[in-house]
């Protein structure tokens, strides 16, 4: 199997393209080639195949071996594969997710992409729809209990579903403790990625993050997306700001007008290469 590792913010995955035939067992190859002792080692497996409702579709699983409904690093690799192999000429594709259709504008130097601007869409805010398990009209700001401490919670899907904590200092939070078992908490029937985020102030919010299937990643788009929506429904910053993660740094946007979140960000080609699986 021929591949291509790629990285957003060191959120990194393994490209395969699938445009002329889908590979075999994706969950098992998934498994397979994230293991970073045993195989090529990344948060992932991405496969990039063609779609009857955008200009290609994109099918992505975590390392171990779930399918998850989008990847905001993940999505902007994607642009820049298809545009650095050119598969496409275009500077502003559409890729669908099982998270919806999102467009993706590429900024190019010297004939590559260097940047890539997705619109997310919409956060949805509707408990059931991210889902958890409330009948609240929204989830901000609300206690869950963890080995007995209690934590306010705000949670928002942006296609898959996050919550987002806030702490005082995010770098020495046991994240590594909490992390798992707020994602497999009760209130989450589908499990949750957690975010937990320091508000460094009204523009800057620094977070990590413990990523359903994954474990703590270097970065994740949509829970920075995830995060600004928070923190703006939580009152603690603007609609447009920078989220800083372990692997660098994320722009931000929700949009007042469109209510779309905008995020701007790189996508980086690490190596290609072929494995037996």
């Amino acid at each position: 199997m021929k591949f291509t590792k790629m990285q957003g913010l060191g959120n990194d995955y393994i490209y395969v393209d699938c445009l002329n035939g889908e590979i075999n067992n994706p969950n098992e190859v998934a498994r397979i080639v994230s293991d970073r002792h045993f195989g090529i080692g990344s948060d992932g497996l991405v496969l990039i195949l063609p779609s009857k409702t955008a200009d290609f579709r994109m099918r992505m699983f975590n390392s171990d071996g779930s399918e998850a409904e989008m990847c905001g690093n993940a999505i902007r690799c994607v642009g820049k594969y298809v545009y650095d192999n050119r598969l496409t000429e275009k500077n502003i594709v559409t890729i669908e997710t099982l998270a919806g259709i999102k467009i993706l504008e590429m900024t190019i130097e010297n004939n590559r992409v260097a940047l890539v601007r997705v619109d997310m869409g919409e956060p949805i805010l509707e408990p059931g729809n991210i889902p958890v398990a409330s009948s609240k009209e929204r989830f901000i700001s609300e206690p869950v209990t963890i080995d007995g401490k209690i934590y306010d919670v705000t949670c928002v899907s942006m296609g898959n579903p996050h919550a987002v904590t806030y702490v005082d200092d995010v770098s020495g939070f046991p994240l590594e403790l909490t992390g798992p078992k707020m994602e497999k908490h009760s209130l989450f029937p589908k499990k949750i990625n957690s975010e937990f985020v320091q508000i460094i102030d009204r523009t800057a919010l620094k977070m990590r993050v413990w990523e359903r299937g994954a474990g703590e990643t270097l970065a994740c788009g949509t829970g920075a997306c995830a995060v600004l929506v928070a923190s703006v429904l939580n009152g603690f910053s603007e609609r447009k700001a920078a989220v800083r993660l372990l692997g660098g740094d994320l722009l931000i946007e929700w949009n007042e007008k469109d209510n779309h979140v905008y995020m701007t960000g790189p996508a980086v080609k690490v190596f290609e290469g072929e494995i037996e699986v």
